[in-house]
């Protein structure tokens, strides 16, 4: 995902649904001069400033918190934005895209990585059985949370993918749109530029 990047030498980069920002750390390989990393929760937020002083990397990464569809960035700033397995938790995907688009200077580009599900067999019969069989048990014995794991499944059954993902980006504003299913088709790379 980063290495797509690799050409565009991006100087501003924005990684909406950081998390615990590992995106962000592994797109300082990239050189930027800034790299804000935005999610919801602060908790996870918390996580990834430690570990970006850990780094010290608090010059080049700051770690804010805000909504993907209500971004309080200024419009035309970001060279690249990266989302990693975050796009599909969007309360409303168009929203999120098109505030993404405009926080974007032109020519900057926009690459997704999310689940997806895969077609083939038997690897979708096995993704399968395990999403909906073994992942909530891990998940109730890791976290004592199987909802949280259960919800994975249907959010990512849920989600349009594929060339339906493709028309979304280009209805937010998006062109030279490109799908690339990675892992028999278990996880996608989804590239627009604004």
């Amino acid at each position: 995902m980063i290495s797509l990047l690799k050409e565009k030498n991006p100087e501003f980069i924005l990684d909406i649904a950081t998390g615990t920002g590992d995106l962000a750390l592994e797109a300082t390989k990239l050189n930027p001069k800034q790299i804000i990393g935005i999610d919801l929760s602060s908790e996870m937020l918390a996580i990834g400033r430690k570990k970006v002083a850990a780094r010290k990397l608090a010059e080049i990464i700051q770690l804010l918190e805000g909504d993907s569809e209500n971004l309080f960035l200024e419009s035309n700033k970001f060279d690249a934005v990266t989302v990693g397995f975050g796009v599909r938790n969007f309360e409303n995907l168009d929203l999120g895209l098109k505030e993404i688009y405009r926080v974007m200077k032109q020519g900057g580009v926009f690459v997704i990585l999310e689940f997806s599900r895969p077609k083939a067999f038997p690897v979708k019969q096995l993704y399968d059985f395990y999403f909906r069989r073994i992942c909530p048990v891990l998940g109730k014995m890791i976290s004592k949370d199987t909802s949280a794991y259960s919800y994975l499944y249907e959010s990512v059954k849920a989600f349009p993918e594929g060339n339906q993902m493709l028309r979304h980006l280009e209805e937010a504003g998006f062109k030279e749109t490109k799908w690339m299913p990675l892992t028999f088709g278990i996880a996608s790379i989804y590239v627009g530029v604004k």
